[in-house]
């Protein structure tokens, strides 16, 4: 059966696969992207390219409403709009701290919220939020993208309680990392203070925040970790809404599975510290 896919963030990394691997399915797709003109490459009479900025909810309602106006239904709803933020809490302006929300956490309920009318009247479909193993532990200079996943996977576990009495999954896709734009150029960086430079050689190798828009430096070694290819995690998005009965949670990524294990046992470790908790066996 043809299904429908309503993608935001499609127009590259890992939306850009979402979006090619569902038209390889045969299935149709509704995708989104702030600048639609970096998607006139891809010609195809299953694809519609929508223009929205996830921020704006206003947009989000009226997108979404077209969306399934045009389509009739919608099968799966992939909010993957996002990007990363990078910088301790101090180096971080309001400004950078709220887009960061409004994008990676507002964004994904905004859709989530103009979408669950049109799902419900159909009485079926599954959203599917891109999310990542970082909401799961956390990581120094990383707490602002931290914080806007683990928001979004909170308020999807209640979503996928309340939608699955109307035959609506929620899935949480906990992305392990892949070779995309999302440490590159779509990073954003604080404003390095002396005070953390040995903080940032530790977590990411220098002392100061790179230029996101300078070309990468020229080394002489190839890295010891190789991130996969962003069809790796399309692949792992398409087993995913073909199973009949998807959770809740999904891990999907090389290693990812290794990353979430050991941010559990971080917690566990912290609650044991803990007498009167009693961790399940």
């Amino acid at each position: 059966m043809t299904r429908t896919w309503f993608i935001t963030g499609a127009n590259r990394g890992l939306g850009r696969a979402f979006t090619l691997a569902a038209l390889a399915e045969g299935d149709r797709v509704v995708a989104t992207a702030r600048e639609p003109k970096t998607m006139a490459d891809l010609v195809d009479d299953r694809l519609t390219v929508l223009p929205l900025d996830v921020r704006d909810r206003d947009g989000v309602i009226a997108t979404v409403d077209k969306a399934f106006a045009l389509a009739g239904t919608i099968d799966v709803i992939v909010n993957n709009a996002g990007y990363g933020l990078v910088g301790a809490l101090e180096e971080l302006t309001e400004a950078q701290i709220r887009d960061q929300m409004d994008t990676n956490f507002y964004g994904a309920l905004w859709v989530s919220q103009a979408a669950t009318p049109h799902l419900r009247a159909q009485g079926f479909g599954h959203i599917v939020q891109i999310s990542t193993v970082g909401a799961v532990g956390s990581l120094p200079l990383f707490g602002m993208y931290n914080a806007s996943k683990w928001a979004l996977e909170g308020f999807s576990a209640s979503l996928a309680d309340e939608l699955r009495p109307f035959g609506i999954a929620v899935t949480l896709a906990q992305m392990g990392g892949f070779d995309t734009d999302w440490a590159k150029s779509s990073m954003k960086f604080g404003a390095g203070l002396p005070a953390y430079a040995e903080l940032r050689t530790g977590i990411l190798g220098m002392p100061d925040y790179p230029d996101p828009s300078a070309p990468p430096p020229a080394t002489d070694y190839e890295s010891e970790w190789q991130e996969a290819a962003p069809e790796v995690g399309a692949a792992g998005l398409i087993a995913l809404v073909n199973m009949p009965n998807p959770p809740v949670r999904k891990v999907i990524g090389p290693g990812a599975h290794q990353m979430v294990s050991m941010a559990l046992d971080q917690r566990r470790q912290d609650y044991q510290t803990d007498p009167e908790f009693v961790w399940p066996v």
